[in-house]
């Protein structure tokens, strides 16, 4: 017998030893993961944990003892198996969850404006309990204790936001649609029943203080009042996108969604590769590649996604109309729907170098004749008398595609840190998920942080750039029923001097 083996077995028994006790151990790794934590301890149990899969993966494979040696599994230790299972698990359930939603989410589009309002309500309530519910479980023992009407008065005041920001949408709504224009007196009240809420709210959050705990209270109140501006306050308008046309609602959400998935697989494949530092300190799993690879997919998608949605009339047309069934919408076609040929100002063309511009495509080289820059032409090869006047691209596009870019870069720059936002608040209150409501996924909030942003700068876009004026044949019908008949009269005395 070979005079090494009995250190041989020593050397396997105390390696055997030590993948007990690391089966034995709580899986810091996973806990730390949980919790969103990267302290120290954890680091070297990782580490340690890797060390001894390694150096049993070896012996498994017998480097360095004359051979393999037999084994159930030779290419991985018992806690690598689990790891490995329990990863593809999470993957499978991930990808089932995704499936569900994508499936929810076209049917509901499919069903009409109404059912897509209903969706963001029922979503806005979920997310804003999630939120509110992360403080009430880290001081649990003290709100129930001392502080009465603790949850009524939260969920009063969210009920005051949500009745200020949906009163006013109804409003526009009675604005731009005749038929419902019978209702206008009803919805001058609108204003007066918002302003009784705060004030019922007001008084009774302030009246149930309690001495001695006033400061922790006031800091309740103003997770409150945050958790309000993520969600009520940033989605304030979400409801404006969706009857402005579907188009403005789905795009945006498919593009933060894009984002989302391009930033993983561009995270997992290359991430730390070429840029070691992390992109946000609280939160290290996010990496520069990810982020930036992200937005190249995002931009690329966006570009080719809005052509093909704009092709639909049930994504492109706005409507008022409120129905429970849904019908064909028929409208004029907006011209930024509309394939049309668009040319790039020439002056952008002075900053590259020839030879670069000369490389793309569909790009042109106008030249005057005899130095004539009246007489322009494309420049032909060898001309004596042709002089470089300026450059010329043409491209036939969908103008839609232009602002998908716009769209695009704020969901690669900006709205991703909806995202760390949340992973803020995570990392701050020591848990994994905001709610286990989406297997796989999480809560909602894991799923939407960072749509909120999303949707209010989709508003601001809009408004901006698409539809500068809101001006319709009916609201101003309804705007005329508010005048006195004075007022009425010289409105028409106008109206008839103009024609």
């Amino acid at each position: 017998m070979d005079a090494s083996a009995p250190s041989l077995r020593r050397r396997r028994r105390g390696e055997g030893a030590r993948h007990d006790a690391l089966d034995r151990e709580p899986n810091n790794e996973s806990s730390a993961d949980e919790s969103g934590g990267l302290a120290d301890t954890t680091q070297a149990a990782d580490v340690d944990a890797r060390a001894a899969d390694r150096r049993h993966d070896l012996m498994n494979l017998g480097v360095g003892h004359g051979g393999p040696r037999p084994s159930i599994r030779k290419e991985m230790s018992r806690s690598s198996v689990h790891r490995d299972e329990t990863r593809r698990r999470k993957v499978v359930t991930r990808i089932a969850s995704s499936l569900i939603m994508i499936t929810l989410f076209v049917g509901i589009l499919l069903s009409g404006h109404a059912y897509v309002c209903a969706l963001v309500f029922v979503l806005e309530v979920l997310l804003f309990r999630e939120l509110v519910t992360v403080r009430y479980h880290a001081f649990f023992d003290r709100i129930e204790e001392t502080i009465p009407l603790f949850r009524t008065t939260q969920w009063l005041w969210f009920a005051v936001s949500i009745f200020y920001a949906y009163s006013e949408f109804a409003v526009e709504m009675i604005k731009s649609n005749p038929k419902l224009h019978d209702l206008f007196e009803y919805a001058q009240l609108a204003p007066l029943l918002s302003f009784i809420l705060y004030t019922g709210t007001f008084v009774l959050t302030i009246g149930s203080m309690q001495t001695g705990h006033i400061r922790f209270q006031l800091n309740q109140l103003c997770w409150t009042i945050v958790v309000l501006c993520i969600t009520v306050g940033q989605l304030k308008w979400v409801m404006h996108n969706i009857y402005n046309g579907l188009i403005w609602f789905t795009l945006p959400i498919l593009l933060v969604t894009c984002n989302d998935v391009g930033a993983y697989f561009a995270g997992i494949t290359c991430g730390r590769k070429f840029i070691q530092r992390s992109l946000v300190s609280f939160s290290p799993n996010k990496t520069w590649e990810g982020f930036i690879g992200g937005g190249v997919v995002t931009v690329i998608t966006g570009w080719y996604l809005s052509r093909f949605l704009a092709r639909f009339s049930w994504m492109t047309c706005p409507t008022n109309r409120v129905t429970l069934f849904p019908t064909k919408l028929d409208c004029e076609v907006e011209n930024i729907f509309v394939e049309a040929t668009s040319h790039f100002p020439s002056q952008v063309f002075a900053l590259f170098p020839r030879a670069v511009i000369r490389s793309l495509p569909n790009v042109v080289e106008i030249c005057s004749m005899g130095g004539d820059s009246a007489a322009l032409t494309p420049c032909i090869s060898g001309a004596p008398d042709q002089r470089h006047h300026h450059w010329e691209m043409a491209l036939t596009i969908v103008p839609i595609q232009l602002h998908a870019i716009s769209l695009s870069l704020f969901a690669s720059l900006v709205a991703p840190f909806g995202g760390f936002l949340a992973s803020a608040i995570k990392r701050a209150y020591g848990i994994k998920d905001f709610d286990s409501i989406i297997p796989g996924h999480g809560g909602l909030t894991d799923r939407f942080d960072c749509q909120f942003i999303m949707s209010l700068y989709t508003w601001v876009h809009y408004n901006t750039f698409v539809k500068i004026t809101t001006v319709s044949v009916a609201k101003l019908l309804y705007m005329y029923r508010l005048l006195g008949e004075d007022e009425r009269q010289q409105f028409l005395e106008k109206l008839a001097k103009m024609e």
